[in-house]
């Protein structure tokens, strides 16, 4: 059993930053990936790391923009995301699965937090 409690959510302006974190306990050799829903929308990828952080994975339309990283000591993955624009505002899920797992599959994921609400104002 893995519990996952995300934080670092909030309301910004565009252009503003976030750092997300996600808080893993439980197993420690995992991928790890964020998610968001959008409202009114589905349940989109946003980034993903592997399990020894060697490799990142972003949605083309988050690229340069946000970065993911991985502390294993503290079983904790953050998502830092800079200029953020409108279109960012959505809830924030951060997810594990198996190392062996495939990153960009949302249904290999085994655990989810409960989300964090990131709110861009335009």
């Amino acid at each position: 059993q893995v519990q996952l409690v995300e934080s670092g959510g909030g309301l910004v302006q565009a252009g503003d930053s976030l750092r997300l974190s996600c808080a893993a306990s439980g197993r420690t050799i995992y991928n790890m990936g964020w998610f968001r829903r959008a409202p009114g929308k589905e349940r989109d990828f946003v980034s993903a790391i592997n399990w020894s952080g060697s490799y990142t994975y972003y949605v083309e339309s988050v690229k340069g923009r946000f970065t993911i990283s991985r502390d294993n000591a503290k079983n904790t993955v953050y998502l830092q995301m800079n200029n953020l624009k409108f279109e960012d505002t959505a809830v924030y899920y951060c997810a594990v699965q198996p190392a062996s797992g495939n990153v960009l599959n949302s249904y290999e994921y085994n655990y989810w937090g409960q989300g964090t609400e990131v709110t861009v104002s335009s």
